[in-house]
């Protein structure tokens, strides 16, 4: 599944997870990821400016912050019913 995420400067998705693996592609702006349960002491953060891949396992939690105005093209495999900017 490819999914093309647009992001205001200063929106935030929170830390989650999820069974899929997951290739983000920063097209343009910046990005902060954390990585890592949010009270770990191995978290670690991230930051992809345009043209950048970020690798995500499956199951891995992990956050996202746009630092910039950002457009970003998530892959997911399998397929994923929900990413982490889905509101419910």
């Amino acid at each position: 599944m490819i999914s093309e995420i647009r992001l205001e400067a200063g929106c935030s998705v929170p830390t989650h997870t999820h069974e899929n693996e997951q290739m983000a592609l920063v097209v343009s702006g910046k990005m902060r990821f954390g990585i890592g349960a949010e009270d770990a002491p191995e978290r670690r953060t991230v930051e992809l400016g345009a043209g950048e891949v970020l690798h995500l396992p499956p199951n891995v939690p992990h956050s996202a912050d746009a630092v910039e105005s950002s457009v970003v093209i998530d892959v997911f495999s399998p397929i994923a019913e929900k990413t982490g900017i889905d509101r419910d």
